[in-house]
């Protein structure tokens, strides 16, 4: 449901901003912005998601938790997908989610809604059913039956 509003919400508010700003200040400036505002977006998306790829090998080279990088290169790809698209709210949003301060804040609050479980030793429940198997030698010139030929 919440989708659906977004899908009908954003182009609504974008189609408005878009008749306001250039009633205010006319139609080429504008586009202008809009096009300054992706080129801008790019640059600072590359910078930033090059600086979490970097945070991102050294999570996984022993040097920490990955899944503060990860969260955040996936905030800046979601970041660089709303600078390029044209609009003022896409890019209000896209700027918002380039700083780290946000960013973090984010995070922490999905963080807070995500629960984990560390399970050690063989999973149980009412779906696990244990037994034993012995390994059955099949005749080499015979296929098992589970393969196609």
């Amino acid at each position: 449901m919440w989708l659906l509003l977004a899908f009908i919400a954003v182009p609504l508010i974008e189609i408005a901003l878009f008749i306001q700003v250039g009633g205010l200040i006319g139609l080429w400036p504008t586009l202008s912005i809009v096009v300054l505002t992706a080129l801008a977006g790019t640059a600072l998306l590359r910078h930033q998601g090059f600086r979490e790829l970097d945070r991102l090998r050294a999570a996984f080279a022993g040097k920490g938790d990955p899944s503060e990088p990860l969260i955040h290169g996936a905030m800046i790809l979601f970041a660089g997908a709303l600078l390029l698209t044209p609009g003022f709210f896409t890019d209000t949003v896209g700027f918002l989610l380039l700083f780290p301060p946000v960013r973090t804040y984010l995070f922490t609050q999905i963080r807070a809604r995500i629960v984990v479980h560390d399970r050690t030793g063989p999973p149980r429940g009412p779906d696990i059913i244990e037994g034993d198997f012995e390994p059955v030698e099949t005749e080499p010139d015979r296929p098992s039956g589970w393969t196609r030929h």
